[in-house]
């Protein structure tokens, strides 16, 4: 199980800013160990450009950053998960698609960026502010003892890294 490539897949409503964020820092952190995927329960169809700016002028490919819908991974042949993180609240509230294979799961809320109201600068501050909260989550994720924990542990220690909420 060392050399296993865990599946990851962020959600959020809109899949537009939080969720396409956290795939790009898990490309990044977790290359090798992990596939990050993305997706929302009612997607926003674009991209929010704050967050390809942000991407971007912190060296992210943002290739593949597009909004879509999560029933693309409950379908036999997507790709089977391991991991499924809610990065914003309203998702973690919804009654989500059974993922083949239960994987495990976990709510790690983060303010919506996207939400914000105020200047451009006031709006690159917000997506900052989520970015540096998800990139923290995720570097203690990929840095956990995965395949020597068991199944208890490790959902309670991703349980802790969003703050203590199930998704």
């Amino acid at each position: 199980m060392a050399d296993k490539i865990f599946n990851v897949l962020f959600l959020c409503t809109g899949n537009s800013a939080r969720s396409i964020m956290a795939e790009a820092i898990l490309k990044r952190e977790g290359m090798g160990r992990f596939n990050a995927f993305s997706a929302g329960s009612h997607p926003a169809g674009t991209v929010n450009p704050f967050a390809i700016q942000l991407l971007k002028k912190l060296n992210y490919d943002t290739s593949f950053a597009r909004s879509k819908n999560w029933d693309e991974f409950a379908v036999p042949d997507a790709p089977k998960m391991d991991f499924v993180f809610t990065v914003c609240d309203n998702a973690a509230k919804e009654t989500c698609p059974v993922w083949p294979g239960q994987p495990m799961s976990a709510h790690w809320g983060v303010p919506d960026p996207a939400a914000v109201i105020g200047t451009d600068a006031e709006k690159m501050l917000a997506f900052s502010d989520s970015y540096r909260m998800l990139s923290n989550r995720i570097s203690v994720f990929v840095n956990l003892p995965l395949t020597s924990l068991d199944r208890l542990t490790l959902q309670k220690r991703l349980r802790d890294i969003g703050g203590g909420t199930d998704a």
